[in-house]
């Protein structure tokens, strides 16, 4: 071991001492002449390490993240891996989305035209006028489901994984940190506007929870900069909409890809942004232990 830095004996090292932990780190902290020792098993960890002391000891934000990690049961070697009980809403979205791909055929079947947004079959929607009179029919008959019902259609199996994983990554670090209710929120907001918008656009002949996905990914990163709380990289958010502006060229059908959901994603989106700029940030959890990094 060797000897890094000598650090007041007030100083609570134990929230330190543990993000250390889960980063691998091998150390010891000793008591020496009334002052604690950090030592480090790997001297060329000392510049970083000691970065990270500075900030854990100036900066009351990054001490409380890293405490908060400490105590935290959904984080495991400092990385974002909670239970299907730390987040039981968003693996119910998932699971119902995953039954109904099965109850639908894959889109393919007669109980796919109760799920999109208008029934394809029994008005006419190719113009914009007709599908702003095939919407207010459908409304007026009661159908209020096919707001949000769009979401739970996929069209093949790389549809469904996909947008699952990213709903169970993103959307259960909102319903731990943020709350249920803000989950809930987020997704009738996003599905309103993402479905809505796609609608207008190209008509009923679309579904998926990709346009949820991206409304979650843009209120974690908006509302991340307000308080930090949850874990994803950020070059997320960039080859998130990277991938957006592709699906607005040719560039998929090209290849084979066909036509991508743009509006939706778009809609999404944007509908994330906003609730993280007029929402307040709930006091529900303390912030993970990624602050650090």
């Amino acid at each position: 071991m060797y000897r890094i830095k000598q650090i007041a004996i007030d100083t609570d090292l134990r929230g330190f001492s543990h993000w250390l932990k889960e980063q691998g780190i091998r150390h010891r902290i000793t008591e020496e002449d009334g002052a604690q020792v950090l030592w480090l098993e790997n001297p060329e960890l000392t510049e970083p390490v000691l970065g990270a002391l500075e900030r854990f000891i100036r900066e009351p934000e990054v001490r409380r993240v890293v405490e908060a990690s400490a105590a935290s049961p959904v984080f495991r070697g400092g990385r974002w891996q909670p239970a299907p009980s730390h987040a039981p809403l968003a693996l119910g979205i998932i699971v119902f989305a995953v039954v109904m791909v099965w109850l639908t055929g894959m889109g393919r079947g007669e109980l796919s035209r109760w799920l999109m947004f208008v029934d394809p079959m029994a008005y006419h929607w190719e113009s914009l006028q007709g599908r702003l009179d095939a919407l207010a029919a459908t409304l007026s008959r009661g159908e209020l489901w096919r707001l949000i019902t769009p979401d739970f259609l996929h069209f093949s199996w790389t549809h469904i994984i996909f947008n699952s994983v990213m709903l169970w990554f993103l959307g259960s670090q909102v319903e731990w940190f943020d709350g249920r209710s803000r989950l809930v929120l987020i997704f009738i907001v996003t599905s309103l506007l993402s479905n809505s918008l796609q609608y207008l656009v190209s008509g009923p002949l679309f579904g998926g929870l990709s346009g949820v996905v991206y409304g979650i990914l843009g209120y974690c990163w908006l509302s991340q900069r307000k308080r930090p709380r949850f874990q994803f990289p950020p070059a997320l958010v960039t080859i998130a909409v990277v991938w957006m502006v592709i699906g607005f060229t040719p560039l998929t059908e090209m290849v084979g890809l066909g036509r991508m959901a743009n509006e939706a994603h778009l809609g999404g989106f944007v509908a994330g942004l906003l609730l993280a700029t007029i929402l307040p940030v709930p006091k529900k959890r303390a912030p993970p232990g990624a602050g650090l990094k």
